[in-house]
């Protein structure tokens, strides 16, 4: 289906599930790629879930895949979100909740659009971007660096003369030097927080204290989904689980959340992909 947004026309192809539905999914894609997804599971997710009866829509934002336009960042696609529900009510009348899927900044901006629009009744977010300058210099410390002092190659390379120490030394402390900035920039995803091509996010709150207004103005249900051998959801996680103002929205938020411990960024393997499936057709019937 073609459909208009800010004189712009955008494609989204449309699983129309039961042909009763009152519940429908809008599966928002994150940047950049298009409507297909990684590994193809934007398509075997809407398949999966139209045949079990819950039709859902998927697209590409302006400049993205085969629709028309600029491309621009996460956080200036609401028009487009706001078109393709639309374009759903359009198609199917009958759907009375709507709930937006979206995973890395693609979560961020469902996040962020979600309380504005009363059509929005649910979120599923998978490894949401919550990126900082800050925030990811932590992240790494944390998870990187830590895990490399542990591991036996590292310290054979070292033995053996073949670890770059003045360049590893280098970069750690620029990442001490990140994690101890006071007011960190903002990055976009795709961008270096270390090099010329870091990108300023607007002028205002840093990302996630944007996104946690957002998630409190929101009420509806909300399914999390957090893969464990990724560096974006390490760094939500530690801000979720470290923060107190974070801490205090999950204890009043309607919060499922679902860990896949092994799983990369994307869930690139089809045991991750249908886990995800599965957790989110459960989810979408508990409610």
């Amino acid at each position: 289906m073609i459909f208009p947004c800010a004189g712009e026309d955008l494609l989204g192809i449309l699983h129309p599930g039961g042909p009763q539905a009152e519940k429908a999914l809008l599966l928002v894609v994150g940047g950049p790629q298009y409507r297909v997804g990684s590994h193809r599971q934007f398509v075997l997710l809407a398949r999966h879930l139209a045949m079990a009866g819950i039709p859902v829509l998927r697209f590409d934002y302006r400049g993205m895949g085969d629709s028309g336009g600029a491309l621009r960042p996460f956080e200036a696609v609401g028009a487009d979100i706001g078109a393709a529900l639309d374009a759903l009510g359009r198609a199917l009348p009958l759907v009375r909740r709507v709930v937006i899927w979206g995973l890395c900044d693609a979560a961020s901006a469902a996040c962020l659009y979600a309380p504005q629009d009363p059509r929005v009744s649910g979120l599923v977010l998978l490894n949401p971007w919550v990126r900082t300058q800050a925030g990811e210099a932590r992240t790494y410390l944390r998870h990187y660096y830590l895990a490399r002092l542990r591991s036996p190659e590292l310290w054979s390379k070292l033995f053996a003369g073949r670890f770059q120490v003045r360049r590893s030394l280098e970069s750690l402390l620029a990442f001490l030097r990140s994690a101890s900035g006071t007011r960190p920039a903002d990055t976009l995803p795709g961008a270096s927080a270390r090099g010329p091509d870091l990108a300023q996010a607007p002028a205002g709150p840093a990302l996630p204290e944007r996104m946690l207004l957002a998630l409190r103005r929101f009420r509806g249900p909300i399914l999390l989904i957090l893969s464990g051998n990724d560096l974006t959801a390490r760094e939500f996680m530690d801000l979720a689980d470290n923060r107190a103002d974070w801490r205090r929205w999950a204890r009043t938020a309607v919060l499922e959340r679902r860990e896949l411990p092994e799983a990369d960024h994307t869930f690139s393997s089809a045991p991750w992909r249908d886990q995800v499936a599965a957790w989110t057709l459960d989810w979408l019937r508990s409610w």
